[in-house]
C-alpha cells in the first residue's frame, strides 16, 4: 500500500488535506503529524512514500525537518506547504529537492493535481529502479555464465580472438600478468560445495571458477604481487577445503597447483600441470604443487617435457589411440634403456595412465581407474599388460562415442538457435544434450569447423539483423531480446562480426543517411 504523511501544526488543515486526499486517492494510506520533531520520528516507522510538510511550525521547521529525513530516507518525496508570504522558503525548498509546493489556502483540485504529479514521478522511478535492478541481476548471472565459458574455452579449446578480450573485460575480477590454474579433486556427489568454493574464490578477488566436469573444477587464479605464490596458494587452498572441514567430509578432496604462465595464451599448460599435481591423492596435505612432483620423464629437459605432456593431453582428447600408445611405449623403452629398477618403471608408465582416465573423465567418459593385476616380472610383460590396459581405456572411449546418436549435432545447433536469445552455457548445454562440454566443443570443431562460441554469436547477430529492421525497436530492446545485457557489448560484437555498427546497419536497410 502506498502511504502518505501530512504535517502540519494547525489540525483543521490536516484534516481538510486528509478528507480531500482520501477521496481522491482511497488507496492511499494516510497519517498525521502535528510538528516537524513528530514528523522525523514517524518517517522511519511510518516509511511514507510522499510527506506533504508545512513549512512554518513551532519548535523544529519544515525545512529542519526535510533535511533531517532526506538524510536518513533519501527516497522520500516531499511537497511542501506554505502561505503566500513564505513563498521564499518554498523556493529554498525546491532547490534542496522538494519536488513541489502548495500555497495555502489551495483549491482541492490543486491539492489533488499536485500529489497525484508526485506520486506518478515517484511509481516511475520504482518502476525504473525494479528494471535496473532486474537488468542488474541479468547481468550477474550472464557473468556468471561468462567466467565459467571463458575458462572452459581457454582450458579444453581455442576462443575466438572477436571474443576472448571482451569476455575478459565483462569480467568483474581484475586479470593480471601472472596467472595459474587450480584443480580442485571433489568426492562424488560434492556438487553441492560448488556455490561454496565460488563464493571462497570471489571473496579473493583473484579468480574465476569453471565448470565441475564430473570430480574436477578447474580455477584459473591470478598473481596477487602483495603476495609470495606460494603463500597465495596455500592461502586459498586452506580457504576451499575449510569448506570441506566443515562438513567432516575431507577425504577425497584434492588440489593440484600448476606453474605460473605470463598469458592466457599458455594457461592450458598451467592447467595440465595441476591435472598431475593431484596424480597422488593420498598425501597427509590435502595440495600438492607441479614442482614439487618428480618429472615423469627425466631423460628430456624442463622445455621438451612440456612439449610431451601437452601433446600427450591433446592426443587423449582427440581420440589418437596409436599416438597415445606410442608415447606410453615410448617412456618404457626409455626406462630400459637406462636401466631404470621396474618397479619403478612401472609406477611411473601407472601414473602416466592416471592421467590418461583423468583426461577422459573430464571428457565425461568413464572408464575403471588403472591398476596391474600383478607385479610384471620383465620388461616384456609389462609392456603387455600396458597394452592390455591401454586397450580397455580404448575401448571405453570408443563406446562412449559410438553412443551419441548421429543428429545429435544437429539437436545441440537447433537447441541453440531456439535459445539463442538466452544465457546458454557450455556447461548447461552439455546437461541438456547430456554430452560433456568439452566434448561439444570438439564436435563443434571437427564438425563444423567453428567454435561453440561463435555459432552462438552468429544465431543472435542474425536475429539482431532482423529486428533492427524494425524502425520502432530500439537498439536497448534489441539488445536484450537477442540475449545479451549491456547495449555497448552488443554494439561491439555486432561491429566486429559485420563491419558497420547496428545503427549504421538499420540506416541501411531503411535507406537512410548518417
Amino acid at each position: 500500500m502506498r502511504k502518505l504523511l501530512i504535517v502540519d501544526d494547525e489540525p483543521i488543515e490536516r484534516e481538510g488535506m486528509q478528507a480531500i486526499l482520501h477521496k481522491a486517492y482511497p488507496e492511499l494510506e494516510i497519517k498525521q503529524a502535528k510538528n516537524g520533531k513528530v514528523a522525523v520520528e514517524m518517517a522511519g516507522e511510518f516509511k511514507p512514500e510522499l510527506i506533504l510538510m508545512d513549512i512554518m511550525m513551532p519548535g523544529m521547521n519544515g525545512l529542519e525537518a526535510v533535511e533531517q529525513i532526506s538524510a536518513d530516507h533519501p527516497d522520500i518525496k516531499f511537497v511542501m506547504v506554505t502561505a503566500f508570504d513564505m513563498f521564499d522558503y518554498a523556493r529554498q525548498a525546491i532547490k534542496l529537492g522538494v519536488k513541489d509546493y502548495l500555497l495555502k489556502p489551495s483549491k482541492a483540485s490543486e491539492i489533488v493535481a499536485t500529489v497525484g504529479k508526485v506520486l506518478k514521478q515517484s511509481e516511475i522511478e520504482q518502476n525504473s529502479l525494479a528494471t535496473s535492478k532486474f537488468q542488474q541481476e541479468a547481468m550477474q548471472n550472464a557473468l556468471t555464465l561468462v567466467e565459467t565459458d571463458v575458462v572452459t574455452q581457454l582450458l579444453f579449446d581455442h576462443v575466438h580472438e572477436v571474443h576472448i578480450d571482451m569476455l575478459v573485460e565483462m569480467l568483474d575480477i581484475r586479470s593480471t600478468n601472472e596467472k595459474f590454474v587450480m584443480v580442485i579433486l571433489l568426492p562424488s556427489g560434492s556438487e553441492k560445495y560448488y556455490s561454496a568454493i565460488k563464493d571462497k574464490v570471489r571473496q579473493t578477488g583473484s579468480g574465476w571458477v569453471g565448470a565441475l566436469y564430473g570430480r574436477q573444477l578447474p580455477i584459473i587464479v591470478f598473481r596477487q604481487p602483495d603476495k609470495s605464490f606460494r603463500s597465495q596458494v596455500i592461502f586459498l587452498a586452506n580457504e576451499i577445503l575449510s569448506i570441506a572441514k566443515k562438513s567432516n567430509l575431507v577425504e577425497g578432496w584434492f588440489i593440484g597447483i600448476g606453474n605460473v604462465c605470463d598469458s592466457l595464451d599458455q594457461i592450458r599448460q598451467s592447467y595440465q600441470e595441476s591435472l598431475i599435481a593431484t596424480m597422488d591423492t593420498t598425501r597427509p596435505v590435502k595440495y600438492r604443487f607441479y614442482s614439487d612432483v618428480p618429472a615423469l620423464n627425466p631423460i628430456s629437459d624442463g622445455q621438451e617435457a612440456k612439449q610431451l605432456e601437452k601433446q600427450f593431453f591433446e592426443q587423449i582428447r582427440l581420440g589418437q589411440w596409436e599416438q597415445v600408445r606410442v608415447r606410453v611405449m615410448d617412456l618404457t623403452h626409455r626406462y630400459e634403456n637406462e636401466g631404470a629398477i621396474l618397479l619403478q618403471t612401472q609406477q611411473r608408465v601407472l601414473e602416466l595412465l592416471w592421467i590418461t582416465t583423468r583426461v577422459m573423465s573430464e571428457m565425461g567418459i568413464e572408464t575403471d581407474a588403472p591398476f596391474y593385476s600383478f607385479q610384471a616380472q620383465d620388461y616384456r610383460q609389462l609392456r603387455a599388460e600396458t597394452e592390455h590396459l591401454l586397450g580397455q581405456m580404448q575401448q571405453s572411449y570408443v563406446e562412449h562415442y559410438d553412443q551419441v546418436e548421429v543428429d545429435k549435432i544437429h539437436q545441440i545447433k537447433q537447441y541453440i538457435f531456439d535459445h539463442s536469445h538466452e544465457d546458454i552455457s557450455l556447461d548447461a548445454l552439455g546437461r541438456k544434450v547430456d554430452l560433456s562440454p568439452i566434448y561439444i566443443s570438439k564436435m563443434f570443431k571437427e564438425k563444423l569447423g567453428i567454435n561453440y562460441i561463435d555459432f552462438l554469436t552468429e544465431c543472435r547477430i542474425e536475429k539482431a539483423k532482423k529486428l533492427l529492421s524494425d524502425p520502432e525497436k530500439s537498439l536497448k530492446e534489441i539488445t536484450f531480446e537477442v540475449g545479451y545485457h549491456e547495449p555497448n557489448y552488443f554494439s561491439k560484437v555486432f561491429k566486429k562480426m559485420c563491419s558497420v555498427s547496428p545503427k549504421e546497419y538499420r540506416n541501411s536497410l531503411l535507406g537512410k543517411k548518417d
